[in-house]
Order: C-alpha cells, then sequence, then structure tokens
C-alpha cells in the first residue's frame, strides 16, 4: 500500500534512492540550521556585548527570546504540520527562520536583536517538529531506522563542525553567525519544494489547533521568564512580582484548560505513567544544568580567561564527539538493562564534569582544566540521553509517542529557558556588573555547583522514579536519534504524531 504522501505523490520513499537523498539532504539542513544558530550565538555573545554595549542581563534575553519562542511554539508546530502538511510547514518555517536571520545580521541595537531572536524562535518552532516527522512518514518502514540513523549521525557531523565554523565567523564579524543561514535556507527550500511529498495534510484523525492552550503556554513561560530575569538584575519589584504571580496563574490555568480540552497541546493523561513522568522530570533537571553550562562556559573563557571565540567554541567539541561514538550504544545498552541505571550514572558523571569545570579560570589550561570537565560531561551524556528518551518513548503508548516525544522537547526547552533566567541572578550576574571578568568569575563557579547539584537529583529521580525494565527494541530509531547537548534548546526529536500518516502495511 502506498504512504498517504498527499495528492499526486505515490509513496513511500525508498533509502539508496535519489528522492530519498533529496528528503534527507532538506530535512537535515533545516534541524542543523536551526541547531547551529544556537550553539554558535552562544559563542558570539562576548563580541556581541562588545559591540552593542550590552550588559549580562541583555545576553540573557538574546538567549532567551529565542529560547522562550521556540519552547512556546513547539508543540503548536507538530500539531499545524499534522492538520496543514508537514512540508508546507517545515517550508515556511525555514523562510520564516532565514528572514529573521537576516534582521537579527542587521540589528543596530540589541533591542532589535532580541526580537529579531523572537521570531527566529518561532520559525524554528515551526520547522523543528517536521524534521524528522517528514522522514518517520514518508520513509519505506523497513527504511526508516537507516534514515533515522542517517539523519543522526549528518547532523552530528554538522554538530561537530559547528564550534570551528561558529568561532571563525565571530572572529570576522559576529553577524556572519546570522547571515550565513540565508543560502542554507534557500537550499532547504528549494530542495523541499521540488523533492519532499507533502505528508499529514488532510490526514484523517488530524490533530486540532489548542488556541486556548497554546496561548496560556506563550503567557506563562514569557511571565515567568520576563520576571525570573528581570529579578536577577533589579530585585523583586512590585512591578516584577505582578508579572511573576501573572505567569504562575497563566500556567494554573495551561493545566486546567488542558485537562478539559478534547485536542490538549499536552494529554496529561501521559504523566499517569511513573516512568513517563520521572523521565520528564529528570529531564527538566538535566537540561536546566546543561543551558547554564553552555551558557556561561564561552563567557568564562572569553572574558576570564582570554581565549578567542574560536578557541572558546571547540572547547566543547569532544562533548558532541562522544555523543557520536557512544549515544547509539548506550541506546542499545538500555534495552537490556533498562533505562534507569544509565540515566542515573550518566546524571551523575555530568556532575562531576560539572564539579571540575569549576576550576576554570584565569591562564585555563586545556589539557588540565578545561578538557576533564567536558570529557566527564560527555561521557554521562552520552550515557544518559538516549536512555532518557527510551523512557519517555518506552512509556507512551504507540497512539501518541510522537506526542510523548514533543512534551519531552518542550520541557527540556523550557528547562534551558528558566534556567538562565534564574540562576545567573542567584550567582550574582546581572546588569552592567555582570560582565566584569571578576564578577564573571565568581558567578561562573557557583552557577557550576548549582549545575551539579541539579544533576545530583536528576540522578536520583531516575533511580528512584524510573522503574527497571526495558525500552521497547521496536523504537530503536527514535530512542539514537542525535540530541545536541551543546545547545539545550536541541532536545529530543519530534516523531510524527499522526498514525494516519504512517504507511500502511
Amino acid at each position: 500500500m502506498a504512504a498517504q504522501l498527499g495528492p499526486g505523490r505515490v509513496g513511500p520513499v525508498r533509502m539508496g534512492t535519489a528522492r530519498g537523498r533529496w528528503v534527507l539532504a532538506a530535512t537535515i539542513g533545516g534541524s542543523s540550521m536551526a541547531m547551529l544558530d544556537s550553539t554558535v550565538v552562544n559563542v558570539a555573545l562576548a563580541r556581541i556585548g562588545e559591540d552593542l554595549d550590552a550588559d549580562f542581563t541583555t545576553l540573557q534575553w538574546i538567549t532567551n527570546a529565542y529560547t522562550l519562542t521556540l519552547a512556546s511554539f513547539i508543540l503548536v508546530g507538530g500539531v499545524l504540520g499534522d492538520r496543514y502538511g508537514r512540508r508546507r510547514v517545515f517550508v515556511v518555517g525555514t523562510i520564516w527562520f532565514g528572514l529573521a536571520s537576516a534582521i537579527c545580521a542587521l540589528a543596530p541595537t540589541s533591542g532589535v536583536l532580541i526580537a529579531a531572536r523572537a521570531l527566529q524562535g518561532v520559525g524554528g518552532a515551526l520547522l523543528a517538529p517536521g524534521s524528522l516527522a517528514i522522514i518517520s512518514a514518508t520513509f519505506e518502514r523497513t527504511d526508516r531506522a537507516r534514515a533515522v540513523g542517517a539523519w543522526s549521525g549528518i547532523g552530528g557531523v554538522a554538530a561537530a563542525v559547528g564550534p570551528f565554523l561558529g568561532g571563525w565567523l565571530v572572529g570576522l564579524d559576529w553577524r556572519l553567525v546570522f547571515l550565513i543561514n540565508l543560502p542554507v535556507a534557500a537550499a532547504v527550500v528549494l530542495i523541499a519544494l521540488r523533492h519532499v511529498p507533502e505528508t499529514g495534510a488532510g490526514a484523517a484523525g488530524a490533530n486540532r489547533l489548542d488556541v486556548a492552550g497554546a496561548a496560556c503556554v506563550v503567557g506563562a513561560l514569557s511571565a515567568l521568564t520576563y520576571a525570573l530575569t528581570t529579578a536577577g538584575a533589579a530585585g523583586w519589584t512590585g512591578p516584577v512580582v505582578t508579572v511573576g504571580l501573572i505567569g504562575i496563574a497563566l500556567a494554573v490555568a495551561f493545566v486546567l484548560v488542558e485537562r478539559r480540552s478534547p485536542a490538549p497541546l499536552v494529554p496529561l493523561s501521559l504523566f499517569a505513567d511513573r516512568t513517563f513522568a520521572a523521565a520528564n522530570l529528570a529531564t527538566l533537571f538535566v537540561y536546566a544544568a546543561l543551558a547554564v553550562y553552555f551558557f556561561l562556559l564561552v563567557l568564562q573563557l572569553q572574558l576570564v580567561a582570554g581565549w578567542s571565540p574560536l578557541q572558546a567554541g571547540t572547547s566543547i567539541l569532544p562533548v558532541t564527539v562522544l555523543m557520536l561514538l557512544l549515544s547509539a550504544r548506550s541506546g542499545a545498552l538500555s534495552e537490556r538493562t533498562g533505562p534507569r541505571p544509565l540515566m542515573a550514572i550518566g546524571a551523575l558523571l555530568a556532575a562531576a564534569g560539572f564539579a571540575l569545570g569549576t576550576r576554570i579560570g584565569a591562564g585555563a589550561s586545556y589539557l588540565t582544566d578545561v578538557l576533564p570537565s567536558v570529557l566527564l560531561l560527555g561521557l554521562g551524556l552520552s550515557c544518559a540521553v538516549a536512555p532518557l528518551t527510551a523512557a519517555v518513548l518506552g512509556a507512551a503508548p504507540d497512539r501518541v509517542v510522537g506526542v510523548a516525544s514533543g512534551v519531552n522537547n518542550a520541557v527540556a526547552r523550557s528547562a534551558g529557558l528558566l534556567a538562565i533566567a534564574v540562576i545567573p541572578g542567584l550567582v550574582g550576574l546581572g546588569g552592567a556588573g555582570g560582565m566584569s571578568p571578576a564578577a564573571v568569575q565568581q558567578g561562573f563557579a557557583d552557577a557550576l555547583w548549582i549545575g551539579a547539584g541539579l544533576l545530583v537529583v536528576a540522578a536520583a529521580v531516575s533511580w528512584f522514579g524510573v522503574p527497571a525494565g526495558t525500552a521497547p527494541p521496536t523504537r530503536r530509531a527514535e530512542v539514537t536519534a542525535h540530541r545536541d547537548p551543546c545547545c539545550p534548546v536541541s532536545a529530543p526529536a519530534l516523531a510524527t504524531s499522526d498514525p494516519a500518516a504512517e504507511p500502511a502495511a
């Protein structure tokens, strides 16, 4: 039987064919563009601060504006793809992302850059869910694992190249970090329109858009992020407290709306499963810690240790290399041992990496100060990330596995967003004074100790919350899909949430 690929399209697509290669090129290009943009922007923050006279709080917003809209709309993007066509929404998102990147590159002030970053996040939320969902819905079932493996492997190579490319571009001009997205976006759009079949549009059972739920989650994350970030610099003034309370009220409203919605963005019934709830709670702590580590490490190396953007960007390369080499093996091992032990051990190894990272300071040596921390972190993530995804997907019924992956994705992105809003303020980083080398040095060490504590909590949640057992082996393709830890906003891959779009047996 043919896959439901839309009018005039016959499927399914096979690996090793020209059409299959074009589909992979488009989906890998789109997802890699969004992933690398976040990675290299972190490397560029110090130079952006110098050029635009931005204080530490402004740098937080340059990062968080993107993450905020991405986290808020990522589930909406998946639903829109199911309803209106995954290729169509993927192309719209790619064009949107490219145009927003052009505005970022031309931004004359930090305020314009922050607004453009928020627009970038919306584009990313539209294109990101479609990347893996297109592969899942278009490839022959027997070829799907190979297709996801190719998507994962080539995406991993892009992640490895990113620090070199980003550091080199920042050394020339930080605006090139955004301009490079334009030719990539143009190529992705042309390939997608010419070679990628449409899926999902008009499919039976396509999800309805939960407008009330989407409005509540956008409002809640926006208000909480503003309140927590502003409080770090200006304190808990009356207006800040008011905005924070509005965010809490909207978060409560979101839960109530989702309980009553016939087509919720987040089916709360999933959290009745102990494994699903515990794995997502562990995700919250792990990705909160990672967001702070990668946000502050490149600033610490440039502002305190005096490294160049290229040196700071490439310092984290071992994490990506270890993930590429070991994540698939970790995912396979978790099928035999269950995800619990690997999740707990991985979180503890990462916590040890954070503890070693507190030694990084002025005159830091890469071999003796930075590399030990990065290696332990990479080993820990290699152990934990694939089993964590396995636990989430293994706990969800087959009919909602894509939704479950999307929820885990949103949890990871929201965790990074709120962590960057909260933790710098707790360690004294905020406002103009937060950019001084002395403040960054002290704040960096304190923030890493907080991150280590979060990872220890994640280990405890994993061990005591996730029951012993194994993840279903049939989901290995989704379990071992690449997740780039260097950018905490690049979280679990989104699978298709529309069973009707799956190829018939």
